[in-house]
This record gives structure tokens, sequence and C-alpha cells, in this order.
């Protein structure tokens, strides 16, 4: 029984040094203080009393968000500004020994990068420039963090807190811009109506022209028709005329006939003509003649 108690104790002794490692993890370890080798995932088995696990490093994507940094600009302002910064541990080897604290380094290096970057630049070129100041932070850190088996994927500028004085002014001009911008809006409108009204002046002063100028048309068109008119049917009387070959006792009553609407009482003075006397002559004969008919 004391054997078999003995032989219990041993499996659970040796059980008890089986390790897994889980997914996307790497397990370092060191043997008798010495780096012997690196546990990827699955089921492996340290040995009792010379093994021993030295780390245990997450090869997942990590984020580092670090507090604002005061940094000056290239114009003498200063102002706040915190990163943050995502990267993954690409050898767990060189993560476990190439610096003693290499968390706490990143930490350093990305607040001197920031502030090397943005002693370039004035105030005006650091808010406008968040991508170039990404890009270059993630070039130097990834660069100098090789050392120490990390892989900057990208760095991100959240804030940037400049003094109060100059938040202050930067709102001043961007009323201001705003309301030039509306007033220049407020202008173009107004052009825009004004050029509008003159061209819509414009087009209804063409169409009354052109309606006048179509009326003048249309009655001169119906003045022309009728002196035609009024012309063929004298012409058309005439042509009567001559074809019934009218005698000089028609001519004579016409001649009277013509007479009379003459001496319709407007006029004071009446000059007759000698060959009008002669058909007036005329007419009283042929009055005579005509008179015994009626008896």
């Amino acid at each position: 029984m004391v054997w078999l108690f003995l032989f219990v104790i041993l499996i659970a002794f040796l059980a008890s040094h089986i390790r897994i490692v889980p997914q996307a993890n790497n397990f370092v370890i060191e043997r008798l203080g010495q780096l012997h080798t690196i546990w990827q995932p699955g089921i492996h088995y340290l040995f009792p009393f010379i093994d021993k696990v030295a780390r245990r490093i997450s090869m997942k994507e990590r984020i580092a968000d670090y507090p604002p940094q005061p940094v000056i600009t290239k114009d003498n302002v200063t102002m706040q500004i915190d990163t943050v910064i995502y990267f993954m541990v690409t050898d767990p080897k060189l993560f476990s020994y190439g610096h003693d604290n290499p968390m706490a380094a990143m930490e350093k290096l990305t607040a001197t990068t920031l502030r090397n970057i943005i002693g370039d630049l004035e105030l005006d070129q650091t808010l406008t420039s968040r991508d170039h100041i990404n890009n270059q932070m993630r070039l130097i850190i990834d660069e100098i963090s090789d050392a120490w088996g990390i892989k900057v994927v990208r760095v991100e500028v959240k804030n940037i807190l400049p003094p109060a004085d100059i938040q202050s002014a930067m709102e001043k001009q961007m009323k201001a811009e705003r309301e030039k911008r509306e007033n220049i809006l407020r202008a173009e409108g107004e052009r825009a109506a004004a050029i509008l009204k003159a061209e819509g002046e414009k087009e209804a002063a063409i169409l009354r022209a052109d309606a006048v100028k179509e009326q003048k048309i249309r009655e001169a068109q119906g003045e022309a028709e009728a002196i035609r008119a009024v012309a063929e049917a004298t012409a058309k009387g005439l042509q009567m005329i001559k074809e019934a070959q009218p005698d000089q006792y028609v001519v004579a009553i016409k001649g009277l006939e013509a007479l009379q609407t003459m001496a319709d009482g407007k006029a004071t003075k009446i000059i007759i003509p000698s060959e009008i006397q002669s058909l007036a002559g005329l007419a009283s004969s042929l009055t005579g003649v005509l008179e015994p008919d009626k008896e």
C-alpha cells in the first residue's frame, strides 16, 4: 500500500508538470536559468526542478494607450498630445531578453519620437498633418522596436490639445471664417438673384417686343389683304362694266348719281365740268322721252 501510495503521488507530481499552451500564445522556457526553448500552442511537459516557464507571451495584436505628452511646436507653442500604438510581438526571445522592460521602453520611445516630429512642425501644420505624424512615428518606432521583437502595426494621434488662449483664438478665427463664407454665399446668392431677375426682365421685354411686332405684322397683312380685296373688287367691277358695254344713257345716269352724291349738302361750291353738263341735258331729254311711256 505504501508503494502504491508513493506511485500515485509520483504520477500526480509528474502530471502537474504538464502544460497546455493556448492558441496565439508562446511560453519562454528556461532550463537551469538559461533559455531552453519557446513553446508553441499545444501540450508540453515541464521537467521538474530544472525547467521553468520564464514568461507567457501573447502573440495577439495589442494596444498601448499613452497619456498626453507635452510637446513644443516649431513656433514655440506648447500643447498636449496623446497617442495610441497598435503592436504585436513577433519574436518571444527578443521580447523577453532584448530589453528589461520593453513596454516602458515603448512608452518612452513614443514620447521622444513625438516631441522630435512635432518640433519640426508649426502649430497649423500640427493640427492638419495627423497622417504625416502617424506615419513618421510608426516608421521610427517600428525600426527601433525590432530589436525588442515588437512589430508596430500603426500609430494614431488621438487628441491634440492646444493651450486655452490658442483654442480661443482658433475659435474666433473659425467664427470669422464662417461669417466670411456666409457673407460670400449671401452676396453670391443676391448676385445670382439679380442676374436671374435681369434675365427675366430681358426675356419679358423681348417677348413683348415680339408680340407687338407680330401684332403690327398681322395688322399690316390684314390691311394689305383688305386693300387687295377692294382693288380686286374694283377691277372686277370695271371688268364687268367693260364687258357689259354700257351706252351713253347709262353713263349719263351714273354721272347724275355722282352729281347727286357730290351735292350732298356738305360742299358750299360745286364745279361741274362741261362734259357733265352735256350729260345732264341728255338726261333731261331722256326723261322727256320716257315720261309718255309711264302714262
